[in-house]
């Protein structure tokens, strides 16, 4: 990923404007262009304080296309950020949707499933389970121990998901 200042100043004089109809174009020029360090950050704080449905799925489609697996680091460190559970929720389920190799990320994924809602837990199921096999044992069973220390209340709807995905794990 490069590192251009001009780009992301360019971006936030772009998002700051508030012209709906100029954000979506610069949102799908990003589509052309190599990412850049801080994009992510950008659109996602975009996604999380926009009321624009339009803008919404401008994002979320932006972010479900992700090609480049240098921007993984950045999607998982805007996950752990103290955004809306919507917002949360759509970037877990983009990890799924791009196709990148979200594996050496699992435990930050596990955490996401603990402290998400259900949505968003079935979301990081979902990611974990389609890396599962380039997951350590020894990870795996670190996750487990984790999981199993999280407790939810008898008849959550979590509890069933929390079953099986202790089940995926040992596996």
């Amino acid at each position: 990923m490069i590192k251009s200042d001009a780009k992301l100043k360019n971006i936030i004089s772009v998002f700051s404007s508030g012209n709906k109809k100029l954000i979506a174009e610069a949102i799908d020029l990003l589509r052309d262009e190599q990412p850049f360090e801080g994009v992510i950050g950008l659109l996602v704080s975009l996604y999380d304080q926009t009321g624009n449905d339009d803008i919404k799925r401008a994002v979320e489609s932006f972010m479900n296309d992700l090609k480049d697996q240098a921007v993984v680091p950045e999607v998982i460190s805007e996950i752990r950020k103290g955004w809306k559970p919507q917002t949360i929720s759509m970037l877990v389920s983009s990890c799924w949707q791009s196709g990148l190799n979200y594996s050496t990320h699992s435990s930050d994924l596990a955490d996401v499933f603990i402290e998400g809602d259900y949505v968003t837990a079935v979301e990081c199921m979902t990611v974990i389970e389609e890396f599962i096999n380039e997951v350590s044992r020894n990870e795996k069973d670190e996750i487990i121990r984790k999981i199993e220390k999280s407790h939810f209340p008898p008849g959550s709807e979590k509890t069933a998901l929390t079953a099986e995905l202790i089940s995926i794990l040992k596996s």
